[in-house]
Parts: structure tokens; C-alpha cells; sequence
């Protein structure tokens, strides 16, 4: 187990080790770092209790990965999707309105030409595997892509892509360890 600071370990390889972080920022940071390593198609888990800081690490991901600003991913937790893309805009419908509402343009990213999805799933809610299907999960696998879910103990879907798992446990106050595995295959 490693207690530094994640400014001590730039330099390392984040897959199959275990940190501790001491505030939202650093762990917003180490995401941050774990996203140069990420290459689509991957899925991400990120496992943990309520408050484990799950959000806050998919924050430092997306935002590492160039597909939004920190303050820009919030907690999908009630619209089960959040989409974000690299490159290019991406119309969304309001969250929670009505059908025929109307939706909202996220910012282009002009710093990044190439295009990138990157899907932050959060299947808290879901209690069934109706609620599921109802997603269309199977959709967002049709193309590479880096897809980051939230209490992926309910996910019942199979996937060939490599998978990265973040275990996230609360300690006390601000303070999480973090178990980063990845159970993707070797590549030739």
C-alpha cells in the first residue's frame, strides 16, 4: 500500500496497485493520471459504498480524459447515463424533463480534435434486469469507447473489452483507499 502523495507517483503505472488519498482533490488527481493510461474500448468499475467517492474519481477520469471540466460531470445517479465527448458537441435532453423538452448543448472541446466517448453509467437505481435492458448498455459497446460504471455489481451485461476495476473505500474524513486492478488480457 502506497501513502504518498499522488505528485510522487507520476512517473509509475496506477494499474494493480493501492493508494490512499487525503482530499477530493487528490483524489480527482489520481484520476487525472489514470486517464493518460485508459485507451478505448474500456470499461471501468468503479466499486463502493455510498460517499466512497466513486463521482469524484469519475470527475478527475473525465476530466483527465479531455472530455469535460471537473465541474461539469455530476453523479448520474438519476439519469443513469451521462455522455460526454471529446472532439465534438453532444445534445443531451434536459435531465428529468418532460418528453419534448428541449436540450442543451454541451461545450466543444477546442483544444482536442480527435473524438472520444466517454459514457459515466450509474446503475444504483436499477433493480432489475428490465431496468437494464431499458438503458440500452448494449449500444454503448457498439464502439470503442470508454465507459466508467457506478455500482457495476449490477451490471449483468457481457463485454469482451478490457476491464479496469476501482475499489473505493472511505476511511475517515477525507481519506480513501483505492484499489486500481485491471483484468484486461495481455495484448499481442
Amino acid at each position: 500500500m502506497s501513502n504518498s502523495r499522488h505528485s510522487e507517483r507520476s512517473e509509475e503505472s496506477l494499474v494493480a496497485r493501492e493508494f490512499v488519498t487525503h482530499s477530493a482533490e487528490e483524489t480527482i488527481a489520481l484520476g487525472r493520471e489514470l486517464a493518460t493510461q485508459l485507451r478505448p474500448p474500456v470499461l471501468v468499475c468503479l466499486d463502493g459504498e455510498l460517499g466512497a467517492g466513486k463521482t469524484t474519481m469519475a470527475k478527475g477520469i473525465i476530466s483527465g480524459l479531455g472530455a469535460a471540466r471537473e465541474e461539469d460531470v455530476t453523479s448520474p445517479t438519476f439519469t443513469l447515463v451521462h455522455v460526454f465527448r471529446k472532439g465534438n458537441p453532444v445534445i443531451l435532453p434536459v435531465p428529468n424533463e418532460a418528453e419534448g423538452s428541449e436540450a442543451k448543448e454541451l461545450p466543444a472541446r477546442t483544444t482536442a480534435p480527435s473524438s472520444l466517448n466517454v459514457f459515466h453509467v450509474d446503475l444504483y437505481r436499477v433493480s432489475d434486469r428490465h431496468d437494464l435492458e431499458t438503458l440500452g448498455l448494449e449500444d454503448v459497446f457498439a464502439e470503442p469507447a470508454i465507459v466508467l460504471v457506478e455500482w457495476p455489481d449490477r451490471l449483468a451485461l457481457r463485454t469482451d473489452w478490457p476491464i479496469v476495476r476501482i475499489k473505493l473505500e472511505h476511511l475517515d474524513g477525507d481519506t480513501r483507499r483505492i484499489s486500481i486492478a485491471d483484468d484486461a488480457k495481455p495484448q499481442d
